[in-house]
């Protein structure tokens, strides 16, 4: 269970000093009870208390961190069993494998595939976010080769999969420096694999044959003193990690220390087809990690896509940029239509400008991502909202003209937006698929 704030506050030196931040030691406690910080913003909290307390006021699932400089990512950081309750934080990361055993020209070509893995999704790109390299051969000699030669041919972070200390320590020779992710920790091996994730510092792979072994072997690494740990329930079998997944979550979420870290899940191997739905499955409930063979774009588009719609902020709609943008190479003396940065409304706009054949300027205002009639209703799509967006935007030494459109929705802001902004205004269909018909008949520079 969660602290409460007299509890927290119990603990804190009392002396109100707001270096903080906030007002008094009581504020600060209730700020970090709700969530809103963290309990590294008291400088002169004593390590007793911060042990003490770093537990108890963090993310049930913790926050996991792969490779290094602009690529790394991050894992767990989750707070609930489902979204709706608030949101998932990190989406599930998705690794595609890569064995020791595969000749180096086909490593190369797959490495190759894997970086032209990337989509435009309603004007964010995504794409494959690991490789995991799995020592099949037997030889450390060779895995420490197809190491350097992954890692010299991609800034992707990096998963090392072996259960051979020896192994993942000549393939941290190549790679250390990027920071990857350990994997391979078991009942026979742990301490040594221990030992290299706390010398070189990375993150470490903990696996069971079952929950209950797991459970057992996170406290022995744990005992070790390393704590960057991910969760390998041990199982292959879709509906078995389907169950240890919800279980170790649940566990989590009711602070069950061994099961506080993220999980990894294999839809390796096997029917092509059954590896993209389980892997599938595992993006839903509750994979940190997902590891699939295939480089085929329309598997990884396919899983992208579920994972883009399951860890999408329910609170948050996906907005655009507020910006001027150009749709056909448009020219001083093209239109200039207004609509808000809501994702669907922008990307609708400007299909039907290119349908139109006409090139045109869109400058979607900030209205914090909704659309035109709940930004009006909401004051984010106010007269002095777009006047402010125009003059800021530099539209205006883009084009020759002051000429403006906005959506047949919003009309009644026509007056008021002409007198504030000096642009006129010319009210457009409420629809955007009228925008060719309309820009046609209406439109002269």
């Amino acid at each position: 269970m969660a602290l409460t704030g007299l509890e927290i506050f119990k603990q804190l030196p009392k002396t109100n000093c707001r270096d903080c931040g906030q007002a008094t030691c009581l504020a600060f406690a209730m700020a970090v009870a709700t969530g809103k910080l963290a309990l590294d913003h008291c400088p002169h909290l004593s390590e007793a208390a911060r042990e003490n307390l770093g537990f108890a006021t963090a993310p049930p699932v913790a926050t996991i961190k792969i490779g290094a400089g602009g690529e790394q990512l991050c894992i767990g950081n989750e707070t609930v069993l489902y979204r709706h309750d608030k949101r998932f934080e990190n989406p599930c990361a998705i690794a595609i494998s890569i064995s020791d055993t595969t000749c180096n020209d086909e490593i190369t070509s797959k490495i190759a595939a894997i970086k032209k893995l990337e989509f435009d999704r309603v004007g964010q790109i995504h794409s494959v976010d690991m490789v995991l390299i799995e020592e099949s051969s037997g030889s450390p000699e060779r895995y420490a080769e197809t190491v350097k030669l992954i890692a010299g041919n991609t800034r992707h972070p990096l998963i090392l999969k072996s259960e051979n200390p020896v192994a993942i320590e000549k393939a941290l020779d190549m790679a250390a420096v990027r920071k990857p992710l350990i994997n391979g920790a078991n009942s026979t091996n742990y301490e040594a694999m221990t030992t290299l994730a706390k010398k070189f510092d990375l993150p470490l792979v903990v696996k069971g044959s079952d929950l209950n072994e797991l459970s057992l072997m996170v406290e022995k690494v744990m005992g070790l003193g390393w704590k960057e740990i991910v969760l390998d329930s041990g199982t292959k079998d879709a509906g078995k990690v389907l169950a240890d997944q919800t279980q170790i979550r649940r566990l989590a979420l009711r602070k069950y220390r061994p099961f506080g870290y993220p999980t990894i899940a294999y839809a390796a191997g096997g029917d092509h087809y059954q590896s993209v739905l389980d892997a599938g499955v595992y993006i839903c409930k509750y994979a940190g990690i997902v590891v699939i063979d295939s480089a085929d774009p329309a598997d990884i588009l396919t899983l992208i896509t579920l994972r883009l719609n399951i860890y999408s902020d329910p609170q948050k709609p996906i907005a655009v940029e507020s910006k001027v943008y150009e749709v056909l190479t448009p020219d001083p003396d093209s239109p200039v239509y207004i609509t808000t940065n809501f994702s669907l409304t922008y990307f609708g706009v400007a299909g039907d400008i290119e349908a139109s054949r006409v090139p045109g300027y869109i400058l979607p205002v900030d209205t914090d991502g909704v659309s035109v009639l709940t930004g009006w209703a909401a004051g984010k799509f106010t007269p002095e909202i777009i006047s402010e967006m125009l003059n800021k935007s530099g539209i205006a030494d883009m084009v020759s003209h002051r000429k403006i459109i906005i959506p047949g929705g919003v009309a009644v802001l026509k007056e008021r937006l002409q007198e504030i902004s000096g642009w006129e205004v010319l009210v457009g269909p409420i629809e955007s698929s009228s925008i060719p018909g309309f820009i046609k008949q209406h439109w002269r520079a």
